[in-house]
């Protein structure tokens, strides 16, 4: 199983697709915390068990491929 994508950890990217994902859900306000941490859960499960769905993310207007070029140094 491939580990790595465009130089990184795909666990990693599965967390930025989350965290974008999940920052931008019109749903995530105070009065839904517990939904937000759910909804947070559950995909990261999902991507994280399935890299290539995870890889299909990337490259797209959800994650773009350039997204960790400038924390790289």
């Amino acid at each position: 199983m491939e580990t790595d994508y465009l130089g990184t950890s795909l666990n990693k990217w599965a967390e930025a697709i989350v965290l974008r994902v999940v920052d931008e859900w019109e749903g995530n306000n105070s009065n839904n915390h517990e939904d937000v941490i759910l909804l947070r859960t559950v995909l990261e499960k999902s991507l994280k068990e399935n890299p290539e769905n995870c890889k299909k993310l990337i490259g797209t207007s959800i994650i773009e491929e350039d997204y960790f070029d400038e924390l790289r140094f």
